[in-house]
């Protein structure tokens, strides 16, 4: 029974691979964020007056490569984010294991649950979840990482890297620097209010109110990094 209840996570995992089931609502709009901000950085600060074909290759260049090298390092944070995440389970689990008396492993379930969760449970619930947990194997080993935390970090890194595209479309299709820089920027503006807008529908605040703020803070932010050379 216990080898039946070991591996039940992992068949569950399998069939869920799809963005929106491996990777949160603010970790997709993060990371779409993270890639519009920095290829901003790179168009914004473009000197069009003095444009010509090499100088908006090697900028495309450079906002593609900065892009991809950034997305790699999200997944590979990601990837630790999920062991130590999973670590801390196992931890968890272990206290419960060891304390000793009811008191004292409610008050390890409490602190694992979050503060508002934690204040609605009563004794006789919290001691109800103790027998589920004493009936739960051990894992074997340290903490390991399932076959979707690998898809979520590969998702990660796409995201960072192919919201570049977009804003730099127009420099590729459009001839005149000056109106491709205008389209990008159009653009980029449109992707923050998209950004903005979803980020207020899952946080409970007004989307539209919330997309405006949006382009605001992706305005400041841009110029930030510019100013000091970012």
């Amino acid at each position: 029974m216990d080898h039946e209840a070991s591996e039940a996570p992992t068949e569950r995992e399998a069939p869920s691979e799809s963005l929106g089931k491996v990777l949160d609502p603010m970790e997709r709009i993060s990371e779409i964020l993270f890639g519009v901000i920095m290829t901003l950085t790179f168009t914004c600060a473009f000197a069009v007056a003095t444009a010509d074909n090499l100088k908006i290759r090697t900028m495309l260049v450079a906002a593609l490569g900065c892009n991809l090298a950034w997305g790699l390092i999200d997944a590979g944070v990601y990837v630790l984010a999920r062991i130590y995440d999973n670590g801390q389970k196992i931890a968890t689990l272990r206290a419960f294991r060891e304390a000793v008396g009811s008191a004292s492993a409610r008050r390890v379930i409490s602190d694992a649950l979050s503060p508002l969760l934690a204040s609605t449970l009563s004794d006789a619930q919290l001691d109800a979840m103790q027998g589920t947990l004493r009936r739960m194997p051990m894992p074997a080993g340290g903490p390991r990482l399932m076959r979707s935390d690998w898809t979520a970090a590969l998702w990660v890194g796409l995201l960072c890297f192919v919201s570049t595209f977009p804003i730099a479309l127009p420099f590729i299709v459009i001839g005149d620097a000056r109106t491709a820089l205008r389209v990008s920027n159009v653009v980029a503006a449109l992707m923050l209010a998209l950004c903005g807008y979803a980020f207020g529908r899952h946080s409970g605040l007004r989307p539209w109110a919330t997309a405006l703020t949006m382009v605001a803070f992706g305005g400041a932010t841009v110029a930030i990094a510019i100013a000091l050379g970012g």
